[in-house]
C-alpha cells in the first residue's frame, strides 16, 4: 500500500485542507511555495496517464474548491502533476500539487532560456 492510500485510510496523519467521498487535500509536508497542498483520489491511480474521466470531472471542482479555501482563486496558483519516471513522479499514486501564496517564478519563460532553445 503506497503512502497516499495510507493517508487514505488513516494509518498516516495529514494536516488535512478539504476531504469528499473521493477526494483528499492536505498540506505538503516539504513545502516548495507558502501554500503548497497535495490533492490526491481516495481511489488508487498510479499516474495521470492512468486516470479516468470521471475521476477527473470530480477533482476539477475540487481543486477549484481548495484555491478557493486556500484564498488563492483569484490572486492565481500553479497546479502540477508529475506523470512517470522521466516526469519525476517519486509517489506511484495520482496527486497534484497546488502552490502559491506568492508570485511563483517561472525560470523557463526568462528571456536568457529562450537562447538556449
Amino acid at each position: 500500500m503506497c503512502i497516499f492510500c495510507k493517508i487514505v485510510e488513516g494509518e498516516i496523519p495529514s494536516n488535512k485542507i478539504l476531504e469528499s467521498d473521493d477526494f483528499i487535500a492536505f498540506h505538503d509536508l516539504y513545502p516548495k511555495a507558502p501554500i503548497h497542498i497535495l490533492i490526491i483520489p481516495k481511489e488508487h491511480v498510479d499516474c495521470f496517464q492512468n486516470v479516468s474521466a470521471s475521476i477527473m470531472a470530480g477533482l476539477t471542482p475540487f481543486i477549484q474548491e481548495v484555491a478557493t479555501l486556500m484564498g488563492v482563486d483569484k490572486s492565481g496558483y500553479r497546479l502540477i502533476t508529475n506523470n512517470g519516471e522521466d516526469g519525476a513522479q517519486e509517489i506511484k499514486h495520482l496527486h497534484f500539487h497546488l502552490l502559491g501564496g506568492t508570485k511563483l517564478k517561472w525560470d523557463h519563460l526568462h528571456e536568457d532560456s529562450h537562447k538556449s532553445l
